[in-house]
């Protein structure tokens, strides 16, 4: 599904680049949970950029369901992100004084292969995935817990059904009790459901929760092991 060759991005400054990646190459599979971790300035948030194509490389090749992601316009490339990929942040990303289940309809509105009458099933069915109690969708989400929070963000990556699910710290402002229940949600989607995700984190035990581990520092990849190795080597 995902095959990476050799990608370098360099920011310039003037005279001066930058190298973040250096030749990274891996591939994930249709229907993996990959963790990738790394410590700040690792290359891990570029790396999931390139991923979401929301960045380019400098050198190298990005394919995703074996379409090179350098050969396509930037309008391609945004219709890939709304329809083939689902982004679940750190800061949740929902509009605060809006309904769940409207946070949620939203990217069907630009997706013009759903029929209008279509869209709130999708997005109760998304929600339904998540395991967002039914009794808060009409809620505000500005009237959630953080777990809940993330949780609508999670169905709202979910709802145009995409390929890959990119979640980026997605622990990062909960609580640990609160932040299991997330990766469980992930867990159970990947496991019941066949998604395929990847999970960009600075936390071990976070990782851990994920079928496959990457590990990235000074942006190349110092491991690529399943996380059966890891509790055998403990």
């Amino acid at each position: 599904m995902i095959r990476c060759e050799k990608i370098t991005k360099i920011y310039q400054t003037g005279d001066t680049g930058l190298v973040v990646l250096k030749e990274v190459s891996f591939e994930i599979k249709k229907g993996e949970f990959v963790a990738i971790i790394g410590p700040s300035g690792s290359g891990k948030s570029t790396l999931m950029h390139i991923l979401g194509a929301l960045d380019r490389p400098t050198s190298g090749n990005y394919f995703l369901n074996d379409r090179n992601m350098l050969e396509l316009s930037d309008d391609e490339l945004a219709e890939i992100r709304s329809q083939k990929i689902g982004f679940v942040f750190q800061s949740f990303n929902l509009l605060s004084r809006t309904t769940v289940l409207r946070n949620v309809v939203l990217p069907l509105i630009y997706d013009r292969n759903t029929p209008k009458n279509e869209r709130q099933l999708k997005a109760e069915a998304s929600l339904q995935s998540s395991g967002l109690e039914k009794d808060r969708w009409h809620h505000l989400s500005n009237q959630l817990s953080g777990g809940q929070m993330q949780r609508v963000a999670i169905a709202r990556a979910l709802v145009n059904s995409p390929d890959l699910i990119l979640a980026d710290e997605p622990t990062g402002n909960l609580d640990s009790k609160t932040g299991d229940v997330v990766l469980e949600t992930f867990k159970r989607l990947n496991r019941e459901k066949g998604h395929t995700i990847v999970l960009i984190t600075h936390e071990k035990y976070v990782a851990e929760h994920a079928d496959r581990i990457i590990e990235i520092k000074d942006g190349m990849i110092s491991a690529d092991r399943k996380r059966f190795s890891l509790l055998k080597d403990k």
